[in-house]
C-alpha cells in the first residue's frame, strides 16, 4: 500500500503541531524554574539580610551557637524543599514529553499494523505463511515496545519514591541534629 501525498501532508502537519507544542512546553518547564529560582533567590537574600542583622546582634559564644542551630534546619528543610520543586516541574515537563512521544509510537504502531493487514488482505494466494510470520513479528515488537514502556514507568517510580525518601531523611537528620541535647 502506498501512502498518497495527502497521507503524507497530514502526518507532516500532525508531526509539526506536536514539535511546537513539544516546545511550549519546553518553555513552560523553563519558566516554572526560572520562577523558582527567582522565589528561592528572593527569600534567600531576605534571609541571608535577617541573619546577618542577628549575628550581630550576638552577645557571646553561646548565644552564636544557639543561633548557628537555630538557622540549619530551616535551610536543611527549604533546600529540601527546593529540590522537590525542582523534581516536580523536571517531572511534569517529562512526563508531557512522553505522552507526546507515546501518542506519536501508537500512531506509527496502529499504521504499520494497518499496512501489514492491507498488505496481507492484497497478498499472493500461498502466502499466508509469509504473511502470518509478519504479524507474529509485528506483535511481538509491540509486546517487547509496552514492556520497555512499563520498565520505564516503573523505573520512574522507584525513582521518585527514593527521592522523597531521601529528601525526608535529610529534614530529619537536620531536625535531629538541632535538637536541644539533654545534659
Amino acid at each position: 500500500m502506498a501512502l498518497t501525498a495527502d497521507q503524507i501532508l497530514a502526518a507532516q502537519k500532525a508531526n509539526l503541531e506536536t514539535l511546537f507544542g513539544l516546545t511550549t512546553k519546553a518553555f513552560e518547564g523553563v519558566e516554572k524554574l526560572v520562577e523558582l529560582n527567582v522565589t528561592a533567590s528572593k527569600a534567600a537574600l531576605s534571609e541571608a539580610a535577617a541573619s546577618t542583622q542577628a549575628i550581630l546582634s550576638v552577645k557571646d559564644a553561646q548565644e552564636l551557637l544557639a543561633l548557628q542551630a537555630s538557622l540549619f534546619q530551616p535551610l536543611a528543610e527549604k533546600t529540601a524543599a527546593y529540590s522537590r520543586h525542582l523534581y516536580d516541574i523536571a517531572q511534569g515537563t517529562g512526563a508531557e514529553f512522553s505522552k507526546a512521544f507515546e501518542g506519536k509510537a501508537a500512531e506509527a504502531q496502529q499504521a504499520f499494523v494497518g499496512m501489514v493487514d492491507s498488505a496481507a488482505k492484497n497478498a499472493p494466494a500461498g502466502s499466508e505463511t509469509a504473511v502470518a510470520v509478519m504479524k507474529s513479528a509485528v506483535a511481538a515488537a509491540n509486546n517487547a515496545f509496552e514492556s520497555v514502556q512499563k520498565a520505564v514507568k516503573q523505573a520512574s517510580d522507584v525513582a521518585e519514591a527514593n527521592f522523597t525518601a531521601v529528601s525526608t531523611q535529610a529534614v530529619n537528620a537536620a531536625k535531629t541534629a538541632t535538637a536541644p541535647r539533654k545534659r
